[in-house]
């Protein structure tokens, strides 16, 4: 199986209707790190935003700082991008 080395996180709320409204999106990439559970770990481009992700998509974001306590996004595989 192929490590997918980005990945499209989409959060969500409620709205008023009690349907789920995207909020944010952020493309977070693959780092050479591994989470608690021995996935892979993805950053955003800041570092602020860290989320271990399995092979079969389930998330797991992690605190990067004090009072932090992240929702869980929907993830979404992006195609690979060839690097320079």
């Amino acid at each position: 199986m192929q490590t997918v080395e980005r990945y499209r996180l989409t959060f969500t709320d409620r709205g008023s209707s009690g349907a789920g409204v995207v909020t944010d999106e952020v493309i977070v990439e693959r780092t050479d790190a591994l989470g608690p559970g021995g996935n892979p770990v993805y950053s955003d481009p800041t570092g602020i935003l860290r989320a271990e992700i399995s092979p079969a998509g389930e998330v797991r974001m992690l605190a990067t700082g004090v009072y932090q306590s992240p929702q869980a996004p929907s993830a979404e595989p992006l195609p690979s991008t060839t690097r320079d």
